[in-house]
């Protein structure tokens, strides 16, 4: 019985330290508490970007953005900032150690740490601070100089890049131009290896997959976007501070383990990187205006807005841009022999090449292998041995005694936060056979080939959500046409690069019914052919196939085949005018050849407003009828 006394008084003793010190952590945990809801921090902006706490969009309240089951503290932390802090601040006090999986709390969230720090100033005696050596060896290695955010140009046979992209890229204290390429880069991406691109588009409409923040070396991306997918890339160099972008880089530390439900419209990879961004500043406010949908050259448009942020914009075309312009610059005979050469036809001692001069000799040496580099970087491989051919060209081009000028194609005259805006409604009046017509048409987002295209991709057409309202005299106003999906891809075609074509596209419309009323009924439409362009026109030429499905057509559907022609001609840089025809033979369910003949014409007015006339003859069930439309398209 003594021998328990004993043994129960001296475990007293050792753990009597331990409680004292448990103690004073619960005061201290206390104090901080009531100073922090004293000085109203969880109401601060500066909490709310760390937190991602947005306005719920139908009720009162704020929302956490971030998925992950880890990254809010609080069981309600999703919902209450207020608990969300207390509980950040209590597992402040943890005495977890740092190891390969696992870290103390002042190091997983290290920026919410830091700046709580900076407001209640923690006593270090009653907070132990903890050494946080990952972060602290993933920051050197980093060794930040300036962040520069990059734009991916539009690529339309990637889902996920029909608008383009944009990630962060954080340039070394020790990197120069000529070492750009082994800058690290912060990127947003949805975790998916989904090559079908009709089950990504629905996954990524609605959630379907998470997305998260990723570190990796910038020349990969450069690879990727650059030598793959025949994007150019535009860099806006960002003027921040150490401080600021520390704040930045200790953030997108404590978002690494952490996803986010990814959204192809609205929570997607230029959302999310404004809202890592605006955490450098309290008076940066990126994400606010993108609530319903963040189009990337929106997303870089809304940083040139703040004064004095966007210190410089460099251009970087692509590989394929590059050897468009070196080969535009050719004449025929030469742009002959590069094909030749580059397929394996002639040989680098061929006669044809000894009889030009020394700098055409180069030119065709040197355009020869960036042809072959590009079918081998897009996998299009035409030669038996493409690495004898390659460096059996090196070997020839070492041999001349001349050193080339570097080709560098212009920069274009408008950059992509310059183009129009990506939303726009339009006023129209008009008359379609008797009647007279006023018309209203909202487009969410983005472009297409009527639009003005500086700024955006040429050929490029995605729209999204595209509503048209008529009212014609004597009756009620209708809904003429819904469309949410629009998209055309007219590829220019030539000797050296044959892309294909195509567009899709689906919704609803009015067309003529077999009892002469006009019901709404779903389409879906689709084309593949060719395109060719010159500097002022593309023409293309689609074979087409339709259906459509309705109750109150004959059989209660259509489904027909035809074809498309017309060209998009720029008569002045404000004036386009596009000559048409389609024609398609629908042959099974409701039987019909539909015939459209028209021309559209559009005149910038400004970078925002344009006017545009439109002039059609159609054929449905063997009635014709002319239609004309005067339209004002705002830009917003």
């Amino acid at each position: 019985m003594i021998f328990s006394v004993r043994y129960l008084i001296c475990i007293l003793l050792l753990l009597l330290p331990q409680l004292a010190l448990a103690t004073v952590d619960a005061a201290y945990l206390a104090e901080l508490q009531a100073q922090a809801l004293q000085s109203h921090l969880a109401e601060r902006v500066e909490w709310r970007k760390l937190m991602h706490y947005q306005p719920r969009m139908f009720s009162s309240g704020l929302l956490g953005q971030v998925d992950s089951p880890t990254f809010y503290l609080s069981a309600n932390g999703k919902t209450d900032p207020q608990g969300e802090l207390d509980a950040t601040l209590s597992s402040f006090f943890s005495d977890t150690l740092e190891g390969d999986k696992v870290q103390n709390p002042q190091c997983g969230f290290i920026a919410r740490y830091a700046w709580l720090n900076s407001q209640l100033h923690f006593d270090p005696a009653r907070l132990t601070p903890r050494i946080c050596k990952r972060y602290q060896q993933w920051h050197a290695a980093l060794n930040p100089d300036r962040f520069t955010l990059i734009f991916a140009s539009a690529y339309l046979n990637n889902p996920s890049s029909m608008y383009g992209h944009t990630f962060l890229r954080i340039d070394a204290q020790d990197q120069n131009e000529q070492t750009r390429l082994l800058a690290y880069a912060v990127n947003f991406a949805a975790n998916t290896n989904e090559t079908n691109g009709l089950a990504f588009a629905v996954n990524g409409l609605f959630g379907g997959y998470q997305g998260a923040f990723s570190m990796l070396p910038y020349y990969s991306k450069v690879r990727e976007y650059s030598d793959f997918e025949s994007r150019d890339l535009w860099e806006y160099r960002l003027d921040l501070t150490d401080e600021e972008m520390d704040r930045v880089l200790r953030h997108a530390w404590e978002l690494g383990p952490n996803y986010f439900d990814y959204f192809f419209f609205d929570e997607n990879c230029s959302y999310h990187l404004l809202g890592l961004l605006q955490v450098a500043r309290p008076e940066f406010d990126f994400t606010t205006r993108f609530r319903w949908g963040a189009i990337p050259a929106d997303t870089v448009r809304v940083l040139t807005t703040y004064p004095g942020l966007v210190h410089e914009v460099v251009y970087r075309p692509a590989t394929a841009t590059t050897l468009r312009y070196r080969l535009a610059k050719m004449n025929e005979a030469d742009k002959a022999s590069v094909l030749a050469l580059s397929m394996g036809r002639i040989t680098p001692e061929a006669p044809e090449l000894q009889t030009v001069s020394l700098v055409r000799h180069a030119a065709v040496l040197e355009a020869s292998l960036d042809y072959a580099d590009h079918r081998s970087a897009t996998n299009k491989h035409y030669v038996v041995d493409a690495e004898k051919l390659v460096r059996d060209i090196r070997v020839a081009r070492s041999h001349l005694d001349i050193i080339s000028a570097p080709v560098v194609p212009p920069e274009p005259n408008v950059k992509p936060d310059q183009g129009h805006a990506s939303s726009r409604y339009i006023l129209a009046a008009g008359r379609r056979g008797i009647q007279n017509f006023q018309e209203l048409q909202l487009r969410a987002t983005y472009h297409d080939l009527m639009d003005a295209e500086a700024g955006y991709i040429r050929g490029a057409q995605i729209d999204f959500f595209n509503m048209t309202m008529r009212h014609y005299d004597h009756t009620a106003t209708r809904l003429e046409r819904f469309t949410p999906v629009d998209i055309i891809s007219l590829s220019p075609r030539d000797e050296f690069f044959q892309p294909w074509s195509w567009k899709v596209s689906g919704g609803w419309e009015r067309v003529r019914g077999p009892q002469g009323n006009e019901p709404l009924v779903g389409v879906l439409d689709g084309g593949m052919g060719s395109a060719w362009a010159s500097d002022k026109s593309l023409s293309y030429t689609l074979i087409d196939a339709s259906t459509r499905v309705n109750a109150a057509l004959a059989r209660g559907y259509a489904y027909g085949m035809g074809g498309s022609s017309g060209s998009y001609l720029d008569a002045t840089p404000a004036w386009r005018v596009h000559p048409y025809v389609r024609a398609i033979r629908y042959f099974a369910g409701q039987q019909d050849s539909m015939v459209t003949l028209g021309v559209q014409q559009r005149v910038a007015l400004a970078r925002d407003m344009a006017l545009r006339v439109d002039v059609a003859r159609e054929r449905q069930l063997r009635i014709w009828a002319n239609t004309a439309t005067a339209s004002l398209l705002v830009y917003f």
